[in-house]
């Protein structure tokens, strides 16, 4: 890892001599229309349509669960769609299936109609936000990759701060009687405008995406690469001047990658649940869609401010390190939120799982880049996405069947999900150093016997 104080500058290079800082800021606008609306709102979205068709918290979830089971599907491919057409032609195809399936929500009338929309979001905001987003940066940064990456996610906070309730607002729901308060545009004209801002953006935001530095002379970081040190062989990686390459196949045989993997799935099992769930339990408790409105809004503010922060840390520290204490304050997060029946309470909550969620954000996407570098980032990230959306499946059915069936309660089954991402938080911390990939492995040894071989011969001269 390079010293802080060799790397360049991002305000300095966001002024005109590096287009990253710039592709990181157009991440964030991407974020903004193609994930607040539907991951950050799920807090508003579940109640309204809960108590406007009647349907139970186990319907509800039913949609969230037919989403990642095509999560589990397109995710490969939408890894592989990223590293082979480009981020560009992603983004455009994401938001454009996104901005209809928007469309079709806004149209919602029975629960089939709902599933189909729902899933049709969730394909355009997997294809065209998060993973090209920082795909792109993947290959336009290394050394100050995690900062780089903590960007794209400023715009899922500060869209959760903003635009979040200003939904709740424009809804105009009111939770206690379960009617539309006059004069506001109702929940289905909110989806009918975030679907039409899906459609106008997709092809401006893309075309303002590049793929690669090197398609425009010039190289990650902004830092023209240093020639490697002669003999140079070295198997575990010491400094960034020495990066790992691996391609999926090889990627998939490694203990790093289930590390990785299965950490990275327990640590967000915790933030889809409580996006699934959280406006739910609240309205049952008593508060009102705008006070959930509020406690989103919190909690997005201090993740949005710790997104940076922890992108910061993720280029100074060992990056395993700083993922284990983000992730296992998320696990402190839940145990506050079990006791909660206050705004207070809420509010501690918020601001813990804002630390947490926010912190790890950056660095659970970058550590792929670090232990694997740049070529097949995106495949790479897409096919570690099975596991993950596997264990969605399992985990968003579950809390729905102990609420509705066994416990009629959320304590039980939201503990068993902070006890899961405490030990997922654990999982980062096996993590050794980056190492390269067997195919460098392979070469360093045939340059290492190359270079022996002249140096004997020169010897014997």
């Amino acid at each position: 890892m390079l010293p802080a104080r060799a790397l360049p500058n991002p305000v300095r290079l966001a002024r005109g001599v590096f287009y990253g800082w710039w592709l990181a800021v157009i991440g964030a606008a991407i974020m903004v229309i193609g994930t607040v609306p539907l991951f950050q709102a799920l807090s508003l979205w579940m109640p309204v349509l809960a108590q406007n068709f009647g349907w139970t918290t186990t319907q509800l979830a039913w949609a969230f669960t037919l989403t990642r089971v095509e999560g589990t599907v397109m995710g490969p491919l939408a890894g592989w769609g990223v590293d082979k057409l480009g981020p560009r032609k992603m983004v455009i195809i994401g938001l454009l299936i996104f901005g209809i399936g928007f469309l079709l929500f806004s149209r919602t009338d029975s629960l089939w109609m709902f599933y189909v929309s729902f899933v049709i979001v969730s394909l355009g905001a997997g294809l065209g936000s998060w993973l090209p987003a920082n795909g792109a940066l993947n290959n336009w940064f290394r050394a100050r990759r995690s900062t780089a990456m903590s960007i794209p996610m400023l715009g899922f906070g500060v869209g959760g701060v903003a635009i979040v309730p200003l939904m709740a607002w424009a809804m105009g729901w009111d939770a206690q009687t379960a009617m539309e308060i006059p004069g506001r545009l109702g929940w289905q004209n909110v989806a009918l405008v975030v679907g039409v801002v899906g459609l106008v953006m997709a092809v401006p935001m893309g075309l303002l995406v590049r793929n690669r530095p090197e398609d425009y002379g010039q190289h990650p970081d902004g830092i023209a690469p240093a020639p490697p040190p002669a003999g140079e062989t070295r198997r575990s990686i010491a400094d960034a001047s020495i990066v790992p390459d691996y391609n999926w196949k090889e990627a998939i045989k490694t203990r790093a990658f289930w590390l990785i993997t299965m950490g990275h799935a327990s640590s967000s099992i915790i933030i889809i649940s409580v996006m699934t769930y959280l406006g739910l339990l609240m309205v049952e408790r008593g508060f009102s869609l705008v006070e959930v409105g509020l406690i989103v809004a919190v909690q997005t503010g201090v993740s949005t401010a710790f997104m940076l922060v922890g992108g910061y840390v993720g280029d100074r520290v060992p990056i395993r390190m700083a993922i284990f204490g983000f992730s296992f304050l998320q696990s402190l997060a839940i145990t506050v939120l079990l006791f909660a029946q206050t705004m207070p309470v809420f509010y501690l909550f918020a601001i813990l799982m804002g630390i947490g969620f926010g912190g790890r954000t950056p660095l659970t996407t970058s550590i792929r880049g670090v232990y694997f570098g740049r070529s097949n980032f995106a495949t790479i990230t897409g096919i570690s996405m099975i596991p993950m959306n596997i264990m969605f499946i399992i985990v968003v059915p579950y809390i729905a069947w102990m609420k509705d069936s066994v416990t009629f309660s959320y304590t039980y089954p939201f503990a068993t999900i902070a006890l899961v991402s405490a030990v997922g938080s654990v999982m980062f911390l096996l993590l050794g150093n980056p190492r390269l990939s067997p195919a460098q492995r392979r070469r360093a040894d045939v340059q290492r016997l190359v270079t022996r071989g002249a140096t004997t011969a020169a010897s014997g001269d």
